[in-house]
């Protein structure tokens, strides 16, 4: 399947698998991405190429419009012609762990696409414990332009379909029998959190939980993409009426910590293991 992975872990414990050359076809942008992850109990709580979405690949950074090729895989939207089969995909590419512990990695890729380099991307990633029923996934992206030009990154929302604004960090969830329960601080329920900022937001399936929180002021003023009725799955939106403009030689830095937790947490308790979560 591949032939570079790593296992991270939590007190000893293993809560997910990083795979970095994953053997996957063009037309799902291949990509580093962590699965399965679990709770400290053992759940898992990703899915991986599911048959609703084979492009969906547990948790990973993707974007589906970079200067017009697809880092997300699937269809690209085009405007007045709807979802479309074009060959333009794009690849993230491992090059070097800078770190590689345990509990975490620093990683060094390369976004390519026509046979050119466009984005070169430190990934930071570290599982952390909270209790002894939670743990944290702090994951930090920071994508330099490495082109000589300004590079646009957008989503189907900026190019007609309102709504659809992943891309970014994203979190494709287990699929169970009922759909799971999302809400903030303060709102409750797919179309109440879609397409909102919020400091932080929880999804609760069948006894785990997870709390997506960005962890620096960009962060958290980029909207959530939420999905709940059609799949389980939760991002954090880089374009999400305005396409994203990286000046050359520019690097964005986007950092989400997710708290995996066993068993059903209210707001408290999600607030609570967020505070502990994020430093200040």
């Amino acid at each position: 399947m591949n032939n570079e992975s790593l296992v991270l872990r939590v007190t000893g414990r293993p809560v997910g698998r990083y795979v970095t050359r994953p053997a996957l076809p063009a037309r799902l942008s291949p990509r580093p991405y962590l699965h399965p992850v679990t709770t400290l109990a053992g759940t898992a709580v990703t899915e991986l190429s599911p048959a609703d979405h084979a492009h969906h690949l547990g948790v990973g950074v993707a974007v589906p419009d970079v200067e017009g090729h697809n880092f997300w895989g699937g269809r690209t939207y085009v405007r007045d012609q709807g979802p479309t089969e074009l060959d333009n995909h794009g690849a993230q590419r491992h090059s070097a762990f800078q770190l590689r512990d345990p509990d975490g990695f620093v990683e060094e890729l390369r976004w390519v696409a026509a046979g050119s380099e466009l984005l070169r991307e430190r990934r930071t990633v570290a599982a952390v414990e909270l209790t002894d029923s939670a743990w944290a996934l702090d994951f930090t992206f920071s994508l330099t332009n490495v082109t000589s030009r300004a590079l646009s990154l957008g989503s189907p929302a900026t190019n007609g379909r309102p709504g659809a604004a992943y891309g970014g960090f994203f979190w494709r969830a287990r699929k169970e029998a009922d759909t799971p329960r999302v809400f903030t601080a303060d709102a409750e329920g797919e179309e109440a959190v879609h397409g909102r900022p919020a400091d932080w937001l929880a999804l609760v399936g069948a006894g785990w939980t997870l709390v997506f929180a960005g962890a620096t002021g960009t962060t958290r003023r980029d909207p959530w993409f939420v999905r709940t009725a059609q799949y389980p799955g939760v991002g954090s939106s880089l374009a999400y009426e305005n396409r994203l403009t990286v000046e050359a030689g520019d690097t964005l830095v986007r950092r989400v910590v997710t708290v995996v937790a066993d068993g059903v947490l209210d707001r408290d308790g999600a607030a609570a293991l967020v505070r502990k979560a994020v430093s200040p």
